[in-house]
């Protein structure tokens, strides 16, 4: 049997949360309402309540489980032979497939609720000590606010590209796979950079 044959179909709470996710980074949260959603899945808005009590509840299942799913995802490739370079292509990855995923979170956490911001602020601070780690490791003598830098620098690069379409997936995904890793491996102030070269001439 194929894979395609085997792969079950996203369950109606899925479909939801697709739904709104796309709805939500094109219009943004405050401009989509219950019915919108309801209408892109084919059924009322008010029948949306058997899977979710609310749209704020939808909004913090869908950034939890993303901030979830990058933690798990980036754990398992530190564990692999060259950290670094599966790290950066992992998110990579993530962000040109998940688009919309990558709108939402970069926009709404102030939207979620005190409880589901705490919770998940916590796992995105999980996912970057998980990259200041493996950028530190990558390049010895790289202070700890200059890794945290670095990765937040990163994360703007390809968190960018659900807004570029000038090239094809796979070459936005080797793109900014060179481009964060030279970045990275040649962090200004690190060792094997002079220090004149990241300072500006007065």
């Amino acid at each position: 049997m194929s894979a395609i044959a085997e792969a079950k179909p996203p369950s109606r709470r899925e479909q939801i949360l697709a739904a709104a996710a796309e709805l939500f980074a094109r219009h943004g949260f405050h401009g989509v309402g219950i019915d919108d959603i309801g209408s892109a899945v084919g059924i009322s808005g008010p029948a949306l309540y058997r899977h979710f009590r609310s749209k704020d509840a939808m909004l913090g299942e869908m950034l939890t489980a993303i901030s979830e799913v990058l933690l798990a995802g980036g754990q398992n490739r530190v564990a692999r032979a060259d950290p670094l370079a599966e790290l950066v292509r992992f998110h990579v990855d993530f962000a040109l497939d998940n688009p919309a995923l990558i709108t939402v979170q970069e926009r709404n956490l102030g939207n979620l609720t005190d409880p589901d911001r705490r919770k998940v602020r916590a796992l995105q601070r999980r996912y970057v000590e998980l990259w200041v780690e493996v950028i530190r490791a990558a390049v010895p003598g790289l202070s700890e606010p200059s890794a945290r830098a670095a990765a937040h620098a990163v994360f703007g690069l390809i968190n960018s590209t659900p807004h570029s379409r000038h090239l094809d997936r796979d070459q936005m995904a080797d793109l900014l796979t060179r481009m964060a890793l030279a970045a990275l491996t040649d962090v200004p102030g690190s060792p094997g950079t002079a220090l004149s070269e990241s300072v500006p001439d007065e």
